[in-house]
């Protein structure tokens, strides 16, 4: 303690957050999966959000190991995939190399099997549009 009469000589003022900070499993996800974004530093979105890159690093451990759950495994797929014996593909295609049935919504598209990855990928962007 200062005794009466002396003077404080120098006097530091913190800004931020200081000590420990809860963070909730929302807002650690939504980090993680900025960090994970391609050409994204990991000390750079840590820095952005007053982390250290370490802290940061446990978090990416976690959702690697399944322990914290990622905004985009939290939701459902786009479409379902659905497969079928090979009897119902050969009544759907008649050309005899089978087909994949995409259902969305309701609306059901069903392709051949040797369709480009472009094509598929067109098709695929029409129907989230809708």
């Amino acid at each position: 303690m200062a005794s009466a009469g002396s003077h404080i000589s120098r006097l530091e003022v913190l800004e931020g957050p200081t000590g420990r900070r809860t963070w909730p499993d929302e807002v650690k996800a939504q980090i993680v999966a900025e960090s994970f974004e391609p050409g994204v530093k990991v000390s750079a979105v840590a820095r952005r959000h007053g982390l250290t890159p370490q802290h940061l690093t446990e978090w990416r451990r976690a959702a690697r190991e399944g322990r914290l759950v990622l905004p985009s495994a939290e939701e459902g797929p786009f479409a379902r995939l659905v497969v079928g014996d090979s009897r119902a593909a050969a009544q759907d295609d008649h050309s005899g190399c089978g087909s994949i049935s995409i259902e969305m919504d309701g609306v059901v598209v069903r392709v051949p099997v040797d369709i480009s990855a472009a094509r598929l990928g067109e098709i695929i962007r029409v129907l989230r549009l809708t």
